[in-house]
């Protein structure tokens, strides 16, 4: 459905250092750009830069960026990685009841207050 998502930033290397670490726990390397870094996959990217038009990047409320992950432990990681490299808790990992499958989830915000999650099956859903 979605060749790629964008997220905007303020600061390249600290949005760089902070999704290099998340990322590469999801099993994606970044390539870097002159006003950002990509992370591809063979089905789309998710590009984080500063906006086109040269303003300033803000943050938009009511949008979250949900990702794959393989398993609890993956999360986990994901979750320590973004924490331990600027980023914000916005939902410690867990069971997410009101999911679909009741997935193990967790939420961060980026350096720059954008609000990213990732998400893996629960073997032990009901």
């Amino acid at each position: 459905m979605f060749t790629h998502s964008f997220l905007g930033t303020n600061d390249v290397p600290r949005s760089r250092k902070f999704y290099d670490a998340v990322m590469s726990t999801l099993g994606y390397t970044g390539a870097p750009l002159p006003h950002g870094t990509a992370y591809g996959s063979p089905t789309g990217a998710l590009i984080v830069a500063t906006p086109r038009n040269g303003e300033s990047h803000t943050v938009s409320n009511g949008h979250t960026l949900g990702f794959v992950a393989k398993d609890a432990a993956t999360v986990d990681a994901w979750h320590a990685a973004g924490l331990a490299n600027g980023g914000t808790d916005e939902g410690a990992p867990g069971v997410r009841e009101q999911s679909p499958g009741q997935q193990y989830g967790a939420y961060l915000l980026d350096p720059d207050g954008n609000k990213i999650c990732v998400f893996a099956p629960n073997p032990n859903a009901a």
